[in-house]
């Protein structure tokens, strides 16, 4: 997973599709408070991260970043306005991986973070997590039963992603409603239950891996 915090909505979304056109999986986000929202939940590989933002500034997020036990070895790519070198300068003194000079080309991006990725150690492509007879590509999105692709809507797939990610883990109701639908359903409990049915239906027999937890919630079973 690569994150990219652009508040320029045109800019951000062309790479975006660059990213996920090179088979990355990526999101995106217009500043500081809604990247660190999305850290609590998933911890991604690389972070493409604007210097210029509103409220708070790339250094300064960066700084965070880096201070932080959790994120202190996510690599960062910097997004510089041109001819700012005390910006560039500073941004890799704190810890930035590299730095992309805007206006930037998408190939020199992918390329930028291709290398970076490998002196990371880390990859973004092609990941897949398996369970058994189910498979999840995360990268295209893909989600295979027995063999056989299934089609799943967009919260079919991301509560299968979450099982598949921690295995074992129970979650309950309300945890899955602010994790997959990210706010509270106050009393709509019935709708996670709703999702779980035709997401066990449409997996097939290996649907039964996602257990309830009588009294608690759900949870993917271990691998038999």
């Amino acid at each position: 997973m690569i994150y990219c915090v652009e508040d320029d909505d045109s800019s951000r979304e062309l790479i975006l599709y660059a990213l996920r056109g090179a088979d990355f999986t990526a999101e995106g986000f217009p500043d500081g408070k809604s990247l660190f929202k999305a850290l609590q939940k998933e911890l991604p590989d690389l972070i493409l991260l604007d210097i210029m933002l509103p409220e708070e500034d790339g250094i300064s997020i960066l700084q965070k970043l880096r201070e932080s036990h959790d994120t202190e070895d996510i690599p960062v790519i910097m997004e510089t306005a041109k001819g700012t070198e005390y910006d560039k300068v500073r941004g890799l003194d704190l810890g930035a991986d590299d730095y992309l000079v805007k206006p930037f080309g998408m190939m020199e991006m992918l390329s930028r973070v291709r290398a970076v990725l490998r002196r990371s150690g880390k990859t973004s492509q092609k990941n897949v997590l398996r369970q058994d007879a189910i498979e999840l590509q995360e990268g295209s999105h893909r989600v295979y039963s027995d063999g056989q692709e299934i089609t799943l809507t967009l919260k079919e797939y991301e509560l299968l992603h979450l099982f598949m990610k921690h295995p074992g883990r129970v979650y309950t109701r309300e945890e899955l409603l602010r994790q997959v639908w990210e706010e509270d359903f106050a009393g709509e409990t019935r709708t996670v239950d709703v999702h779980i049915g035709t997401l066990r239906s449409k997996l097939g027999k290996a649907g039964q891996q996602i257990e309830t937890v009588r009294g608690v919630g759900y949870r993917m079973g271990a691998s038999r």
